[in-house]
């Protein structure tokens, strides 16, 4: 027996399939708006996993770049202040040459003596520097001043390192402690103390073996002040490296993050043109169906 289709089953349809393809046309809208294929988990339910993975990596790398930003201006400026005291070990060692010559009228060695104590307040100085309101050469006590001028000899600082994490599993400390760079209190090459021994030894020059003495303790502590530069110079080439890479990986998170989430605007505008004219169709197509009225069937 054939089934019977009345015009109220035809108008169902009818109304059924333009909604369908309304519905797909309004999908597409929203993806040309927004320039997402993937707005709601409903979407996409395997891509929505991918997509916060994505999410979550990048939000991790962001933070790894803020650590990296502030380790290389900590060792930037670290390198910079060492630098800077490098060439004033390099003048007090100048001056000792020059004191040690035998030649020197005391005129000459008290204006020497007057040079050192100089450069001695300058390296208190720089044992006490700040960056960004906190002192640098004092391990984790950061907030409070590690040297006076009276007592820097027998002053020892915080020996704490501050450790950063620039990715999974990596964390390099990126400060360098004045027991470090200036010696302990306990070191024979302290520099505190070596510059009031010249300044002693300058005062007597008849006791040339104290200012010779000095002398070697001096170079002692200059060749340890290079290899903490050098060091410093070393952690900053490795935060470089560990900089590009990370930046590698945000690229490569930010490609595999937009295949899953980002529409193919062509794609889409050709979907969109494709069921605007089926919608169109449709309409035409249903006016025509639905346009017999009941006087139409008495006739």
């Amino acid at each position: 027996m054939a089934l019977r289709v009345t015009p109220g089953m035809m108008h169902n349809n009818l109304m059924r399939n333009i909604n369908h393809n309304l519905t797909r046309l309004d999908q597409d809208q929203y993806m040309l708006s927004t320039g997402r294929k993937l707005n709601k988990p409903s979407d996409d339910p395997a891509g929505i996993t991918y997509s916060l993975r994505y999410r979550s990596e990048l939000a991790m790398n962001a933070q790894y770049d803020k650590n990296i930003a502030t380790a290389k201006s900590q060792l930037d400026h670290t390198d910079t202040v060492l630098g800077q005291l490098n060439d004033l070990v390099q003048r007090v060692q100048e001056l000792t040459t020059q004191a040690l010559n035998g030649t020197n009228p005391q005129s000459a060695l008290d204006a020497i003596n007057k040079e050192v104590s100089q450069i001695y307040d300058q390296a208190v100085a720089i044992g006490n520097d700040q960056l960004n309101g906190k002192y640098i050469f004092n391990g984790q006590m950061t907030d409070k001043q590690p040297y006076d001028a009276a007592n820097a000899d027998k002053q020892d600082t915080d020996t704490q390192k501050f450790y950063m994490q620039f990715s999974a599993g990596v964390e390099i400390p990126i400060n360098i402690t004045g027991d470090e760079v200036f010696g302990s209190s306990k070191d024979s090459d302290n520099l505190f103390k070596i510059l009031k021994d010249i300044q002693s030894a300058l005062t007597a020059p008849s006791n040339s073996s104290n200012l010779s003495a000095a002398a070697a303790q001096l170079q002692s502590r200059y060749d340890k002040i290079i290899n903490i530069r050098s060091e410093v110079g070393a952690r900053t080439n490795r935060v470089d490296l560990i900089d590009q890479r990370n930046q590698d990986l945000t690229q490569n998170l930010t490609e595999l993050q937009s295949n899953v989430e980002d529409a193919d605007i062509a794609e889409t505008i050709m979907n969109f043109n494709v069921n605007q004219n089926v919608y169109q169709a449709a309409l035409s197509t249903g006016a025509k169906i639905i346009q017999p009225t009941l006087i139409d069937y008495l006739r």
